[in-house]
């Protein structure tokens, strides 16, 4: 009797998970065969646009004779600032749009607005690690050496990288709901985000005055754990873990709140 009743609650969970599993599917098949051409090869194409965002802005560095303040190839440099950067600019940015460009799936009583959220979050991390993958090759054929000095802190920086994008993508997807114009604001603040995110720069060589302030940007702390991961003997003053961490898990609580509180204006609104 008592393993009956074990079994019993155990298939609702089964179920539930079963369900949740297939309606995010479903907007994730949604969204790569809409978002380029109506065809899912189009998903090919997301992977691409921004391994030539970020080669061109290399290429564009190399070319201006700009040498690595750290390191022997000014490329892997420049790819320690702008990986992480532009991991965050598109995941969040891309999280924003998923509401509008899928208004229409929130019609239906068993899609919630955060599997639509986290479908589009999924796609673009797989999208990210592709881009990722492309450019190891791509820098491995050139004859530069892309390993890093400590590969697990590499790995857990970009993996900070990727809470606090999704993180800040639910509050701005949310927003977006209610004024789809914080859209287009928010996709002009990915070019603060990368001007100020130390991509380009060494946040740490400035004077404690201008980099400390500087440091309380998280964007810029992704890119900072970064390099010190890279670099042996990279500073690692402005690296606050702690505070990159709490950050994009106090984002992601407060954008699940934020829709949890007015789901139900939500749902009027699409």
């Amino acid at each position: 009797m008592h393993k009956k009743r074990k079994n019993a609650r155990r298939r609702p969970t089964t179920d539930a998970l079963r369900e949740k599993g297939n309606v995010i599917s479903a907007v994730m098949l949604r969204d790569m065969r809409t978002r380029f051409f109506n065809h899912g090869l189009g998903f090919i194409i997301q992977s691409l646009w921004p391994m030539a965002h970020i080669l061109i802005i290399m290429m564009i560095n190399v070319a201006a004779g700009r040498s690595a303040p750290y390191g022997d190839s000014p490329m892997i440099f420049f790819a320690t600032g702008l990986v992480p950067t532009l991991t965050f600019i598109y995941i969040s940015r891309f999280m924003s749009l998923s509401l509008i460009i899928n208004k229409s799936m929130l019609s239906f009583p068993i899609v919630k607005v955060t599997d639509v959220l986290f479908g589009r979050a999924f796609l673009e991390v797989v999208a990210g690690v592709i881009t990722l993958v492309l450019i190891w090759l791509v820098l491995t054929a050139l004859g530069v050496n892309p390993y890093p000095n400590d590969p697990a802190q590499a790995l857990l920086a970009y993996l900070a990288t990727i809470l606090l994008a999704v993180g800040i993508g639910t509050i701005v997807g949310v927003l977006t709901l209610f004024l789809p114009i914080f859209a287009t604001g928010y996709a002009l603040m990915g070019i603060i985000f990368y001007l100020s995110s130390g991509s380009l720069f060494v946040a740490s060589n400035f004077p404690d005055q201008i980099a400390i302030p500087m440091s309380y940007n998280p964007v810029l702390q992704c890119v900072e754990w970064m390099r010190a991961a890279y670099f042996e003997g990279y500073s690692d003053r402005l690296v606050d873990k702690g505070y990159l961490l709490s950050f994009g898990v106090g984002a992601l609580f407060i954008g699940l709140t934020a829709e949890r509180l007015s789901r139900r204006i939500l749902l009027d609104v699409s």
